[in-house]
């Protein structure tokens, strides 16, 4: 069975119900059957009704389920049967559409719960009535039955579950037994009201305030336990990137650690790209090259290379003697502003060659004071015999003093090598090696400063003491039996064979 929805009347299939629509309820006037409203279309009704007659929508929607119901348990009984039950439920269903305006217009508790249970009571205490009148005309005893046990159970009390025979009775009950627990409270009883210190919700039992904050500060601490949440995954992503940064930084401190330590290196003839003997022949081919050099003399200048390593002597070429002389002559008859000078013994000045430019200063310094010492015959016992080595055999000389235990730092830090190598020396390494040959000599440290503007007075001090003498009278010119001083200096050696006033 269908139940129109505007009207409450019966068809007994969908076709039927379509017909219903299309003649009562869309060629005719759609008039609310609750509130007789009227002007408006089908749609617009339907929505009038669920919106603004929810209740009473609902209450003919269970009559046509008993409807349903009885059609169902009755399909083998006569026509004159069936058609006083269709009686029957047209008349329940009139009087129960008749009665609306009535209950609408009586005065219901004030509670929620209440008021729905005494609108539903009303109604059925109106199909009671009917369905006892028309009882004696119809067999109806079993649908009164049917229509009890689906329609028309005991009301049970929301807050106790006690069961009352009627609505009334249960009004009763729950306004003497639960009067603190409904939102007004009961005439007899003055109780005051608590506000929610949260939101300011009204209630009329502390318990129940008790309750509602209870929901409020559950509510807080799981905000708060998502807000923890968030926080420790915010913390471990600021870990996460925080050590992505530190080792972005660590690895580019380490490449510029590593560019500046080969930069050093290469600085210092330690890059493993070799050493005198190839920088000679490598030169010498980018000469030929640029047309500066014929290809015989490169033949001819690599064939002196090769002997002069073969025997370990220096081949002379770039060699200058008396450097000594031609200084006395000068500061004799030409320099007329200097009073004073004093000059080293004998030495000869050596340059740098093809194959050690840019990094054989050392080495040359050190030719220039072993040519001294070998015209001083007092190192004669440690030098007699001995000529002026090339660059690799003085590397050479300097690696067996390491091997003899002289210097075992400065090996270290030359990584126990120098042949092959560009690696540059200074003091330490000339001192190695003049002790291991048995001469003695010492090295005098001036690690700072001693004057205005990073001059070094204290310097040219001890150089003055160490070339001058004491004698009053002496001539402008001195030529002492000193050697020449091994001078080191940031990044640069120097000889000191001469001193001046």
């Amino acid at each position: 069975m269908l139940s129109c929805d505007i009207c409450g009347e019966t068809v007994t299939s969908e076709p039927d119900m379509k017909a219903h629509l299309l003649i009562v309820h869309m060629e005719n006037e759609v008039i609310c059957p609750f509130c007789k409203l009227s002007g408006m279309n089908y749609d617009e009704m339907c929505f009038h009704i669920e919106t603004a007659h929810f209740e009473q929508n609902e209450l003919e929607r269970s009559f046509a389920r008993i409807n349903t119901i009885q059609y169902r348990t009755s399909d083998n009984r006569k026509d004159n049967t069936l058609q006083c039950r269709m009686e029957v439920n047209s008349s329940v269903h009139s009087a129960g559409a008749s009665n609306h305006p009535k209950i609408l217009a009586q005065s219901l508790p004030n509670d929620g719960t209440l008021k729905q249970k005494a609108f539903y009571s009303e109604n059925l205490t109106e199909a009671r009535k009917f369905l006892k009148s028309k009882e004696k005309e119809c067999d109806l005893s079993k649908i009164k039955g049917s229509i009890y046990k689906t329609m028309y159970s005991p009301p049970e009390c929301p807050f106790c579950g006690r069961i009352e025979d009627c609505s009334q009775d249960m009004e009763n009950h729950v306004k003497t037994k639960h009067a603190n627990l409904l939102d007004t409270p009961s005439e007899d009883h003055d109780q005051p009201l608590y506000d929610c210190p949260m939101c300011g919700l009204i209630c009329t039992n502390y318990h129940i305030l008790q309750e509602h904050v209870d929901l409020h500060l559950e509510e807080s601490s799981f905000g708060q336990g998502i807000d923890r949440v968030q926080c420790s995954r915010d913390l471990e992503l600021a870990h996460q990137l925080q050590q992505e940064e530190d080792r972005k930084r660590r690895s580019e401190e380490s490449q510029q650690e590593m560019g500046e330590f080969q930069k050093l290196q290469r600085q210092y003839g330690l890059d493993n790209s070799g050493g005198y003997k190839q920088q000679q022949l490598r030169n010498m081919e980018i000469e030929v090259n640029r047309g500066r050099m014929h290809p015989s003399e490169f033949h001819r200048r690599k064939a002196d290379m090769m002997e002069s390593l073969a025997i370990g002597i220096d081949d002379g070429k770039t060699k200058t003697s008396g450097i000594i002389e031609a200084l006395y002559r000068y500061y004799q008859n030409a320099a007329t502003e200097v009073r004073r000078v004093w000059l080293s013994t004998e030495v000869d000045h050596f340059h740098s060659s093809f194959g050690d430019k840019g990094w054989g200063c050392g080495y040359r310094n050190f030719q220039m004071l072993l040519s001294s010492l070998l015209r001083n015959d007092a190192y004669d016992d440690c030098l007699k015999g001995m000529s002026i080595p090339c660059i690799p055999k003085i590397q050479s000389m300097i690696e067996d003093a390491w091997k003899e235990g002289f210097d075992p730092q400065g090996a270290s830090q030359l990584n126990n090598r120098l042949q092959g190598t560009k690696a540059w020396i200074g003091a330490c390494e000339v001192y190695t090696l003049l002790t291991s040959l048995r001469v003695k000599c010492h090295i005098v440290d001036f690690h700072k400063s001693t004057g205005p503007l990073g001059t070094h007075p204290r310097l040219f001090e001890w150089i003055l003491n160490y070339y001058s003498s004491e004698r009053e009278g002496s001539p402008k010119v001195v030529c002492t039996s000193k050697p020449p001083i091994y001078l080191q200096h940031q990044g640069q050696e120097t000889s000191i064979s001469s001193l001046y006033s």
